[in-house]
């Protein structure tokens, strides 16, 4: 129960809707008790009137006799009735609040859960699956709902009822109820046994169920790539192996459960046997009445139920304690991205970055050995190098989704981590390498980084990265609503719905990180063109491996390994015949040859 304790805050919460459901679960159960004391006094009405009305046999007042009898008894039938519907009512209550709790709960932990995991760095992202944190928030929260409303309805209900019923029990005959007793304790430790293997295979369960939604959240994401290597059937085998093994230990779960009600019920059924024995023995001896026999009897069977659902709230619980441990598991994982300083204000744009190292803390593997670089406020730089050179780390840094291992960054002055994470990367604008969009209308995806943002502000994005043409040439033009990660666009038209969603809310750091590699060389050099009128007044970092992109920016840094191997501006690099020029040379070849 230890990992449920996570949830105690949302029952102070909703400690209202707890509370009364405790009463009326209390003042149900009430109702359903009662009636057993009835029927006692109306078999133990029957017994002596027989042999009343049997007396005066022949007689006028035999009649009377049967009259106040099919009264009583009559009386006796309507007070069960009406019991029996003020149980219903209040059970009707039980669940407005008790079920309606648990469903508040469940909104406010895939809330928490959502927000949290939006807190936590990349390199969490990069640890973790995202099959696994949909399992998280989506499966495990409904097994936690369980816990927080059925079961502990039924928990409530046990308790309230077992409560009633002995000391009502005692109340009759001290004696007849240790008897009726007498299974609980052998009942108690069959639940503990059983409960142990419960929680073990539940986590197992929990954990298969992550595998399953992380398998099939990669295929429907990379089915185009399933369908041209034609692995289909492969997929589908892969698919029923993890099912398997998700069926063979559900399975293995429910043999567990399935001990729970037998069990229940043979203790149940020991239990009468001892009431009508034992209770046969008060009766010979006249410390009991037959009625009381049979009050008893209800009394059993009233427990019966209770029990039998003990063992179904009890594996409920261990499910939701294995499943909010799993929850927990990144619940309690706090970033590291936090400001020193909290420092929000408007950003003037210059950069300093000085003698920064950094390795990847999930792979260990370091982009960045002894980096440094200034930028003015308003000054553009490119930063060129081949795959793997470092170059899509520092647009991570900048953007501080990262810190560095060693050495700082500077934005106007102040070090990055002084900084309010939120206002500075609300001033950045950033496109990154691998463009995602948003299942949503090409408009919304423009106005994503400011959703106030105005018809023209949107148009003109969309004029400045080459795209508004292509935009108009759609049937809903601007309502066009795009596919998943926007696969109703081509791989261009998705590289400029992206540039137009960073510079459309005219960020004063603006970083293009290898934006421009599925579009062709027309189509770069009109966004290239479109691009110097915007990166005035703003400072630009232009990341890529195409040497072209370089003539918008005031000075160039060459990146192999992590490493600066040369800087400066474009005449420099070339007189200097080194790595610059000679991938310039090599790229100006291809473009001839291409065209």
């Amino acid at each position: 129960m230890k990992a449920l304790k996570h949830l105690n805050k949302y029952f102070f919460q909703y400690k209202w809707y707890l509370i009364l459901g405790t009463l009326f679960t209390f003042i149900s159960n009430l109702f359903g008790v009662v009636p057993a004391q009835i029927v006692r006094y109306a078999l133990d009405l029957v017994k002596e009137t027989i042999s009343l009305y049997f007396l005066y046999d022949g007689f006028g007042a035999q009649t009377v006799v049967y009259e106040i009898f099919a009264f009583s008894i009559l009386l006796y039938g309507s007070l069960i009735l009406i019991m029996a519907l003020l149980k219903g009512i209040f059970l009707f209550f039980v669940r407005q609040t008790l079920i309606v709790m648990s469903r508040h709960i469940e909104y406010d932990l895939k809330n928490e859960i959502y927000h949290h995991y939006q807190t936590l760095p990349l390199s969490f992202y990069r640890k973790n699956n995202t099959g696994d944190l949909m399992a998280r928030i989506s499966e495990d929260v409904g097994k936690v709902r369980m816990y927080v409303g059925p079961s502990l309805m039924y928990g409530l209900n046990l308790i309230s009822v077992f409560i009633l019923v002995v000391g009502y029990m005692l109340s009759v005959n001290a004696k007849l109820t240790w008897y009726v007793l007498l299974p609980v304790p052998f009942l108690s430790g069959s639940i503990y046994f059983v409960n142990t293997i419960i929680i073990r295979k539940s986590e197992e369960i929990q954990a298969n169920l992550s595998k399953i939604s992380t398998f099939v959240q990669e295929a429907f994401s990379g089915i185009r790539v399933l369908k041209a290597f034609v692995q289909e059937e492969p997929s589908t085998v892969a698919f029923t192996k993890q099912s398997n093994i998700y069926r063979e230990k559900s399975l293995d779960l429910v043999k567990v459960d399935s001990l729970f009600t037998p069990l229940v019920s043979i203790l149940a059924g020991l239990s009468s046997v001892l009431v009508v024995y034992i209770g046969g023995q008060e009766v010979m001896a006249g410390r009991l009445t037959p009625g009381s026999i049979t009050e008893f009897i209800m009394y059993v069977y009233m427990l019966t139920w209770p029990m039998i659902a003990l063992g179904w709230t009890t594996s409920q619980i261990q499910r939701a304690a294995a499943s909010q441990q799993r929850i927990n598991e990144f619940l309690n994982i706090k970033t590291d991205i936090v400001s020193t300083k909290d420092i929000s204000q408007p950003i003037e744009g210059a950069i300093d970055i000085n003698h920064v190292r950094f390795v990847y803390p999930d792979s260990g593997i370091e982009a960045l050995h002894d980096f440094s670089m200034h930028v003015k406020a308003g000054e553009s730089v490119a930063i060129l190098g081949t795959t793997g050179s470092g170059k899509s780390t520092v647009a991570n840094l900048l953007c501080r989704m990262y810190d560095t291992t060693e050495g700082q960054i500077k934005v106007d002055g102040f070090e990055l981590k002084e900084w309010n994470v939120q206002s500075l990367r609300g001033q950045i604008g950033y496109v990154p390498q691998d463009v995602f969009l948003f299942s949503d209308s090409i408009k919304n995806n423009v106005r994503f980084g400011s959703l106030d943002m105005s018809d023209e502000q949107v148009i003109q994005a969309t004029k400045d990265a080459d795209l508004y043409n292509n935009i108009m040439d759609f049937p809903e033009q601007f309502d066009t609503v795009l596919g998943e990660r926007g696969v109703t666009l081509s791989g261009g038209q998705k590289q400029r719905l992206s540039i137009a969603r960073a510079i459309a809310k005219s960020p004063k750091i603006l970083i293009l990180d290898d934006c421009l590699s599925a579009v062709d060389t027309k189509t770069e050099h009109q966004i290239l063109n479109n691009l110097q009128e915007i990166m005035k007044g703003r400072t630009s970092v232009v990341i890529s491996h195409r040497v072209s992109s370089a003539k918008l920016a005031d000075k160039i840094i060459m990146l192999d390994g992590g490493h600066v191997i040369e800087q400066g501006t474009h005449e420099e690099l070339m007189a200097k015949e080194g790595a610059y020029k000679e991938l310039f040379e090599k790229q100006l070849q291809t473009e001839e040859t291409n065209s």
